[in-house]
């Protein structure tokens, strides 16, 4: 039979309604219900079996990953990236090291990539009982780092685009240092998802050393991205260059002083605060930033939406919301830093 999402599939309906019955603890059967919808769908119209198994590896490798960083939601967490083939005596692997340290003194988490290099770095600063470990399986390289190894917020993938969402999803910030075509693929996906709002907007920190490995790069940017209009003068706003981790922990920790976090409501952007503005200092906002609302609106104070039902823990918190402009995800985080000023 032909299934379906919105209209009745009768008594298979009713059999997942059984089975899900029978299971037990199921969270949001609704949801659960169309996942097993699409489950049947895929056995009907998939008959590449390479397919099938990419499909049901990618799932199971979500569901765990959810299981691992479920119990850690409340804790604010920090992504580093960087050279597997960075060695101890590194400059770079030493300012990783005293880096996560800070960042776990502060109450932060980090997560890394579980290898070697900046990886171990992270996970030595931080120590084992702050860490998190997305490890992927290589023919070389890539094997759990002595700090990680059998620790329970280990996670192994098998593909890179599972790995990634990882990565960028658990993540408050991101913390760059100096590495080869993986690193820069790594950091190029975090500029890609925050410039065109396919993630939450977070600090982006650029790790720089002795030789200026970012400082090349920002020129590169300046003279063949901006100069040709690939890019805008708005996107350098996106990512900070420091060589100093005081300035790097300072940037991620005042990032959320004031803004607290945000979501679409339809075309409404609503960003939730950790305190009230004055209507003094949203006229501020507006003044300053008029390209981010789209003509006939206003910045306002409000409280939660409806469709933020799923989020209670968050009701309670200020609010303000205006129709935005979805060309300056680069200009928002301008936006919030000026929020933080606040």
């Amino acid at each position: 039979m032909e299934l379906s999402f919105s209209e009745s599939n009768r008594q298979i309906d009713q059999l997942i309604d059984r089975l899900m019955a029978e299971t037990g603890g199921i969270h949001h059967p609704a949801v659960i219900k169309e996942m097993i919808i699409s489950s049947l769908k895929i056995g009907q119209n998939v008959d590449y079996l390479a397919d099938l198994k990419l499909i049901n590896r990618t799932l199971r490798e979500m569901r765990y990953t959810a299981r691992v960083f479920g119990p850690y939601r409340n804790r604010k967490k920090v992504t580093i990236f960087g050279s597997a083939r960075t060695e101890q005596q590194n400059e770079s692997y030493q300012t990783c090291v005293r880096l996560s340290r800070s960042l776990a003194e502060h109450g932060y988490m980090v997560i890394t990539g579980g290898g070697p290099g900046i990886m171990q770095a992270g996970n030595e600063g931080a120590g084992s009982e702050n860490s998190f470990a997305v490890n992927i399986r290589l023919p070389f390289e890539q094997k759990p780092n002595p700090v990680m190894y059998r620790n329970p917020r280990l996670v192994t993938y098998k593909y890179f685009f599972n790995r990634k969402v990882a990565f960028v999803k658990e993540a408050d910030a991101v913390v760059v240092f100096p590495g080869g075509f993986g690193t820069l693929d790594e950091a190029m996906e975090v500029f890609t998802l925050v410039q065109t709002g396919k993630t939450s907007p977070k600090p982006l920190i650029l790790m720089d050393d002795r030789n200026g490995y970012w400082k090349k790069f920002l020129s590169f940017i300046k003279e063949s991205l901006l100069v040709n209009s690939f890019i805008s003068g708005e996107d350098f706003s996106l990512f900070t260059i420091t060589t100093c981790e005081q300035e790097a922990l300072d940037i991620i920790s005042t990032f959320y002083r004031t803004y607290h976090s945000l979501r679409f409501i339809e075309n409404r952007l609503v960003i939730r605060l950790n305190k009230v503005l004055s209507a003094e200092q949203i006229a501020t906002l507006s003044e300053e930033f008029p390209e981010l609302i789209k003509s006939g609106d206003l910045i306002r104070c409000c409280s939660a939406f409806p469709e933020e039902v799923d989020e209670p823990d968050l009701a309670a918190l200020p609010r303000i919301s205006m129709l935005f402009d979805h060309h300056h995800y680069g200009l928002l985080i301008s936006f919030i830093h000026r929020i933080n000023t606040f």
